[in-house]
């Protein structure tokens, strides 16, 4: 995992969790408080740290309401919420 990587993830864990399980971030809201201005270059990586969260139950990824696996493909927007097992 690359540094980015690591600060998505930091940062993706520690937004879904200030919401909580009832709430959920969109993924651009990690790429922004990573890249700043250039955080449109971070929303394939952090779809893909999210997507590597999901796997390993840290996080739930929801479209229009739907829960999605990890490892099914989607496309379109998605949303990121924290799990009662994803708090530290």
């Amino acid at each position: 995992m690359t540094t980015v990587e690591q600060r998505l993830e930091r940062v993706i864990l520690d937004l879904a969790d200030a919401r909580g399980p009832a709430k959920s971030i969109c993924p651009s809201e990690a790429a922004r408080a990573v890249g700043g201005e250039e955080w449109r270059d971070l929303m394939d990586q952090a779809r893909a740290v999210a997507r590597q969260l999901a796997a390993r139950g840290r996080v739930v990824l929801t479209s229009r309401g739907r829960e999605l696996s990890p490892s099914e493909e989607w496309r379109g927007p998605i949303r990121i919420r924290t799990t009662a097992a994803g708090q530290p």
